[in-house]
């Protein structure tokens, strides 16, 4: 039995795939959602600390507040009770961060994430939760046009 499921969002079609399935197994179980959105600052971590690493990083940060918001909207749809987080750091530690703090049974991730080059990051960052994970990790494939 879930009753708290933990959800990671990027804002691609597969992490959307991804919060409709926690959402689906959330109503199921009259669960909880928890829906985390981490800003990966790894990726332009090598960047000199100035205005470009604040413009980016302003970015990143306001694409994961438009995707929380979409999870707001899309379990207030469904009648299912949702928690939102921003993180910053390495997505794969920030997830496995996410699990241990709150009281997670479940969770939910896409495949992959937004670009080809997310894809092989962000595929790691599956690999990495389900590798890592103390809890059951459901990983959501891309849907089939």
């Amino acid at each position: 039995m879930f009753r708290h499921i933990l959800v990671a969002i990027d804002g691609s079609k597969i992490s959307e795939n991804a919060l409709r399935a926690a959402i689906e197994e959330a109503r199921v179980w009259k669960a909880q959602v928890h829906a985390v959105y981490v800003v990966e600052t790894g990726l332009f971590s090598s960047l000199p600390m100035d205005s470009t690493w604040e413009i980016m990083y302003s970015m990143l940060e306001q694409e994961g507040k438009n995707a929380l918001d979409t999870a707001h909207e899309m379990a207030a749809q469904q009648g299912v009770k949702i928690e939102t987080y921003i993180r910053q750091g390495h997505a794969g530690n920030e997830i496995l961060k996410a699990i241990s703090e709150l009281p997670v049974d479940l969770v939910v991730m896409g495949s992959h994430g937004k670009s080809e080059v997310d894809r092989i990051l962000l595929g790691s960052v599956s690999s990495f939760v389900v590798s890592n994970s103390p809890k059951t990790v459901m990983v959501v494939r891309p849907s089939k046009p």
